[in-house]
């Protein structure tokens, strides 16, 4: 049995970042709790932080790096960069079963245990179980209104999400930088 669960969708659009979180926790084929938040915000509201994966894994890794954007002075590529090679490197942290999204105004990342840091060219990341809908929902979103704010964009590419992937749901709890 696997626990699963958990859409997150990051976007800058329009000036504005965006990051949406469903609620949705699984084990195996049975949901376990429909609300759960995986999203934090870090740096007096000025980064935006989510994640998937085990919930003890993904709150360490929230710690982490909220040390990392400490020791950087909120510089949020180069803290992400750190935080992937101490990830990548240290033999207890490589066990670690989560990834996380990371914005600010400027940047967004997706960092992984792989020593992945990946800023997307189109401003869009998602991870989780229905990440690859929210991502396709948001782009079509975005050509179809350019104008809609991050945050109606992000929720509504969540909604959609939650349509199509059975391990996403529509609790969604949107966090904003503007």
């Amino acid at each position: 049995m696997k626990v699963r669960g958990t859409t997150i969708l990051a976007l800058i659009h329009n000036g504005e970042a965006a990051m949406a979180g469903d609620g949705q926790v699984t084990w195996d084929d049975t949901i376990l709790k429909g609300k759960a938040t995986k999203l934090r915000t870090m740096r007096n509201g000025s980064i935006l932080s989510g994640f998937a994966g085990t919930a003890a894994d993904g709150l360490a890794l929230f710690e982490l790096f909220e040390k990392k954007i400490d020791e950087f002075s909120g510089n949020l590529p180069k803290a992400s960069v750190e935080l992937a090679k101490e990830w990548r490197t240290d033999k207890m942290l490589q066990k670690l079963e989560a990834v996380i999204a990371v914005t600010d105004r400027d940047h967004l990342f997706l960092i992984s245990g792989n020593g992945d840091v990946v800023e997307p060219d189109d401003g869009i990341v998602a991870i989780g179980s229905g990440g690859s809908y929210a991502v396709a929902a948001a782009r079509g979103i975005i050509h179809a209104n350019p104008k809609l704010s991050a945050e109606k964009i992000a929720a509504k590419a969540l909604e959609i999400a939650a349509d199509i992937c059975v391990y996403t749901n529509k609790n969604i709890t949107v966090e904003t930088i503007k």
